[in-house]
């Protein structure tokens, strides 16, 4: 099934449906990533309140914030399910470590792209392998490069269909879902963060800044992407 039809089949339908129209067309394919951020937290919810047969993941890179943490352990407790967690590989971070130091990803854009691919592309291409669906947070408001993505797309880099769910949602939308269904969030969001990646990257804004605007903030460039959401 091609793209078009597939778009087609869940044009206008609601986000339970359109999950459980990708899960009958691949049956035990499709994964969910989160790094338990509200986007993330809205389908986590989905997903486990009416049990959908999609594997929860979470990449866990070893910088994350103990808030970040938190939301995880009370996610657990919350819905009672597991999340899968996937670590970067244990010999390319000491080879990184070793021989550059723990902060080398602020010295260029080359260290921190290498940073995040070891901790973040490299073991996202183990959770996805064997997987015919990816389902992801991802708005179109969140930056200029997401906003030239579409809801379903083909993911070449991966080799899948990639799903956005909350594509055309605002984040007033994300934010009322939170507050009227109750679902755990990551505080740092009370503190001025809303995007939120490994500690050492990510800082909070101000109102008004650009969504991304606290990623990578000693960088100039706008394409401000870890490697995760970018077509090679």
């Amino acid at each position: 099934m091609n793209i078009t039809d597939i778009n087609n089949q869940l044009n206008n339908k609601a986000i339970e449906d359109r999950i459980v129209d990708m899960c009958n067309m691949f049956p035990e394919k499709v994964v969910f990533t989160t790094s338990f951020g509200m986007e993330d937290q809205v389908i986590t919810d989905i997903i486990f309140k009416h049990n959908f047969p999609v594997k929860v993941i979470t990449l866990d890179t070893g910088r994350m914030f103990e808030e970040t943490y938190k939301v995880f352990s009370r996610t657990r407790e919350r819905y009672g399910k597991n999340i899968d967690v996937y670590y970067p590989d244990t010999k390319a971070v000491e080879k990184l470590m070793t021989t550059k130091g723990p902060f080398s990803f602020y010295e260029s854009v080359e260290n921190r792209k290498e940073c995040c691919n070891i901790r973040k592309v490299e073991p996202l291409k183990r959770a996805l392998k064997g997987h015919k669906c990816w389902i992801t947070g991802i708005r179109r408001e969140q930056s200029e490069e997401r906003r030239h993505m579409q809801e379903i797309e083909w993911d070449e880099t991966n080799n899948l269909y990639k799903m956005s769910p909350l594509y055309k949602w605002t984040l007033d939308d994300v934010e009322k879902y939170i507050k009227d269904n109750n679902v755990p969030y990551n505080t740092l969001y009370d503190k001025g963060f809303v995007s939120i990646g490994c500690a050492p990257c990510t800082r909070a804004v101000q109102p008004g800044d650009d969504f991304r605007a606290g990623r990578w903030w000693w960088e100039h460039n706008e394409a401000k992407e870890c490697g995760l959401h970018i077509k090679e």
